[in-house]
């Protein structure tokens, strides 16, 4: 009866676990007509941490735009000044240099051109930090706390005034161990300010 129950009770977490995670599981899972019962590759392990130092390697080489020392508050309201005297919007990447999405996104728009030509044409771009540094939890809450929503990144788009527009959530941006070029532009070009 203890091994069925705790045979139950690791399949139940083996299968909440899967839930919880976005990337896809290289794990195999069967049934036995007996009862149930979890078979787990023997190398699951091994892949299991290739792939979390694959990640880090990868978090590694890529830029850190936020700094968890800057005063956010004071940083947008000076973006909102730019934005009026530039006629643009200001876009709010929320999240954290610990956030491998994150610094993938960041990545992705400065170095795919007709992104970044998107943005800096549009938008003042600010990299708004969350951290155990700095949870800028004043800022946050003032967008009403969209990585809360969401996670991380999250954006939040702000009209030239400092109003709040939009909060997009980046996981339908995504595609792959990446993101969309074509939702991402679609993104950027929807939020644009109107001429």
């Amino acid at each position: 009866m203890k091994i069925n129950i705790l045979k139950i009770f690791a399949f139940a977490s083996f299968f909440i676990s899967g839930i919880g995670c976005a990337q896809k599981s290289d794990t195999k899972s069967a049934e036995k007509s007996s009862g149930a019962t979890v078979v787990v590759d023997q190398d699951s392990a091994a892949i299991a941490e290739a792939k979390k130092k694959a990640a880090a390697e990868e978090k590694a080489k890529l830029p850190k735009p936020y700094d968890a020392t800057e005063n956010a508050e004071a940083k947008i309201s000076e973006l909102v000044k730019k934005a009026k005297a530039e006629n643009k919007n200001i876009i709010l990447q929320a999240g954290g240099n610990w956030c491998i999405w994150c610094l993938r996104f960041n990545n992705f728009v400065q170095t795919t051109p007709e992104l970044k030509e998107i943005v800096d044409a549009n938008y003042l771009y600010y990299h708004l930090n969350y951290s155990p540094e700095n949870k800028n939890e004043k800022v946050f809450a003032k967008y009403d706390n969209p990585g809360a929503k969401f996670g991380y990144p999250v954006f939040v788009v702000l009209d030239q005034n400092g109003k709040m527009i939009h909060t997009q959530d980046s996981a339908v941006l995504e595609e792959g161990k990446g993101y969309s070029k074509e939702k991402v532009k679609a993104f950027f070009e929807k939020w644009a300010p109107k001429s």
